[in-house]
């Protein structure tokens, strides 16, 4: 049950998350009125499951739901409390036991987490490898030991990285498992438009995968870009006509090129408002990133 405020296009939330850095979803929170950071017990397409509220009752746009919207079943109890700190030890046990099986059976793979579900009717494992892995054995064998349902679940190095944590080149642990809770896509285009070094070892994660960080500023260099003339572009100054050799496009300011008197190259900055564009080069000529005049 879900209600609505007064509006068939917004519906009433409660964001809860299953991992400390995990994705939110929504639930409904029905009859019961939940603050952040409150445990609660909630149905899911795995069954019932224990996470904590992200944020308190709030209405969003019904578009932005993903069906079904499950609800909250109740607020956690001591019991309920008790129980998920229970499975929480049970799952190390889970997770060494894994390890040593896998050992057993020679399998190429690397376990990452064990993972219960509230009501112990299913025990997941998470795992990365090079290739596909044939663990129909292991999970029998799994099956013999825990007496439940055993799910293994291959996840991609991103997710190994989120899950295992870790201190990046910034000498701050991974924002994928601090406080991202989506991996946004990343390209080498971001890292060309902020002038930073494509040398892979500079721009990639300890994951291997390019930096999450060149995400959040792009969108900044994309507007700025937008402002400020690429490089390669004929200019007027007020000491003449000259090409743009290098930007700043943060500053807006701009290095110009300008040929004096006796035919000598010489270079002037110049703030990009106090220019006139006479001609841009022609895509695929100019760059629009930083360039440094030589």
């Amino acid at each position: 049950m879900h209600q609505n405020f007064g509006s068939p296009e917004t519906t009433e939330v409660v964001g809860v998350r299953f991992r400390d850095t995990g994705k939110v979803y929504y639930f409904s929170p029905g009859k019961f009125r939940i603050e952040a950071e409150t445990p609660v017990i909630v149905e899911t397409a795995r069954g019932t499951e224990y996470g904590v509220s992200t944020c308190g009752n709030k209405t969003v746009p019904t578009f932005e739901i993903v069906p079904p919207l499950r609800p909250v079943i109740r607020i956690a109890t001591k019991q309920d409390i008790e129980r998920h700190e229970a499975n929480v030890q049970l799952e190390k046990n889970a997770f060494d036991v894994c390890l040593e099986k896998i050992r057993d059976h020679k399998l190429e793979m690397k376990l990452i987490d064990a993972e219960y579900t509230f009501d112990n009717n299913k025990l997941l494992f998470y795992f990365s490898a090079e290739g596909r892995v044939d663990f129909r054995e292991l999970v029998k064998d799994l099956a013999s030991v825990f007496r439940t349902r055993i799910e293994l679940r291959q996840i991609g190095i991103r997710d190994e990285a989120k899950m295992m944590g870790g201190i990046g080149i910034c000498g701050r642990p991974f924002c994928c498992s601090t406080f991202l809770s989506d991996f946004a896509q990343v390209s080498i285009k971001m890292a060309k438009e902020q002038n930073l070094s494509l040398n892979s070892a500079k721009i990639s994660g300890t994951c291997g995968r390019l930096m999450c960080c060149l995400n959040y500023e792009y969108q900044a260099y994309e507007e700025e870009l937008r402002l400020t003339p690429p490089v390669g572009s004929r200019v007027k100054t007020d000491d003449g006509v000259g090409t743009v050799a290098e930007i700043t496009p943060l500053t807006g300011m701009l290095k110009i090129a300008l040929v004096d008197k006796q035919g000598n190259t010489i270079y002037r900055s110049f703030h990009r408002d106090t220019v006139t564009v006479l001609k841009t080069p022609e895509r695929g000529q100019g760059k629009s990133g930083n360039k440094k005049a030589e």
